[in-house]
């Protein structure tokens, strides 16, 4: 297994068992079960969360799912250290490793967390970088599984920006064997490297992996349709960006075009009326909070995997996964 979480097919080989755990972890929690509720991986264990970027769903997540699991939730906001200004992202890897069991860096260059995954003698978690967010990406197909738990034939499609959430999410289908469509607006296209990954794993999962510049011809035939904001953290004076996505929201014209059972998912924070009909967000069928729960649920089975991954086994068993 993988010593970091840096994208999210560092863990291709588990990654389903990882999503299974954490759906049969939430289901055991919710209904009181003491296997759950008196399972401690993390007891004693401080982890550390840094974060460069204001965030809603990444810190709470985070830190009542360090809690739940018996640790110490330290929130490190980017001006309580010394991080990339007066200390090296390395220097600083090697201090917070001799008092955490594991860290999580939510920040803008995706160097820099590779750079503190690097130098760190415990687990990091990148929590979003420019290029990756496989945190997103694993509570999105534990998601995905929970509304489609027979997977064959499903099509997940993305309309918008070619961004970090987009490359997790092509990956992660990919690994699942998921057909996944991506429609984007010229000059927003994802990565060719995290692109030309995708099509191996999907090639290797016998799935389809399809680009367009067409909205409409991406989402024929959709079971989950899932969009972003156009203009993301740190974006905000490039207003004049909306009218690239012309086209591109996703409303309930667009979604005439998928298939009945459609569902829409949405990262969060949402810009209602931009990338994204309130319509469409209120939907019985909108499944986005469900999908800001699982960030939760997931992150807990990955810190579990990451830093006692013979508790993550353990537990797995006693849940009857088969690994």
């Amino acid at each position: 297994m993988a010593d970091h979480l840096l994208a999210i097919d560092d863990i291709k080989e588990d990654f389903t068992d990882v999503l299974n755990w954490a759906i049969e972890f939430k289901r055991l929690w919710k209904t009181g079960d003491e296997i759950a509720s008196n399972f401690m991986p993390l007891d004693g264990m401080a982890v550390g969360s840094i974060y460069e970027k204001p965030s809603t769903r990444t810190r709470v997540s985070f830190e009542v799912g360090i809690n739940r699991l018996g640790g110490y939730p330290l929130t490190l906001l980017k001006n309580d250290i010394q991080l990339g200004k007066s200390e090296t992202v390395s220097d600083t890897a090697q201090v917070l490793s001799r008092f955490l069991g594991a860290i999580t860096y939510r920040c803008f260059s995706h160097d820099d967390v590779s750079e503190l995954a690097k130098n760190s003698d415990v687990p990091v978690l990148n929590a979003l970088s420019d290029k990756h967010h496989p945190c997103q990406a694993a509570a999105d197909l534990m998601t995905v599984l929970e509304h489609f738990p027979e997977k064959e034939g499903l099509k997940v499609v993305w309309i918008g920006d070619g961004n970090n959430v987009l490359h997790d999410l092509m990956l992660a289908c990919a690994m699942m064997g998921i057909d996944f469509h991506y429609a984007y607006p010229k000059g927003y296209a994802p990565d060719k490297e995290v692109v030309k990954r995708a099509e191996k794993l999907a090639q290797e999962n016998g799935s389809e992996m399809v680009g367009t510049t067409d909205p409409s011809k991406a989402i024929k035939d959709a079971n989950v349709v899932y969009t972003d904001a156009f203009i993301s953290m740190g974006e905000e004076h490039m207003t004049d960006k909306l009218s690239d996505f012309d086209g591109f929201q996703v409303n309930m014209n667009l979604l005439e075009g998928a298939s009945d059972d459609w569902k829409f998912m949405h990262c969060l924070p949402a810009h209602r009326g931009e990338e994204v009909t309130d319509e469409v967000m209120d939907h019985e069928n909108s499944i986005v909070f469900d999908q800001a729960e699982n960030r939760m649920w997931a992150q807990m089975s990955l810190l579990t995997y990451f830093v006692d991954n013979g508790a993550w086994h353990a537990m797995g068993d006693m849940m009857g996964i088969g690994y």
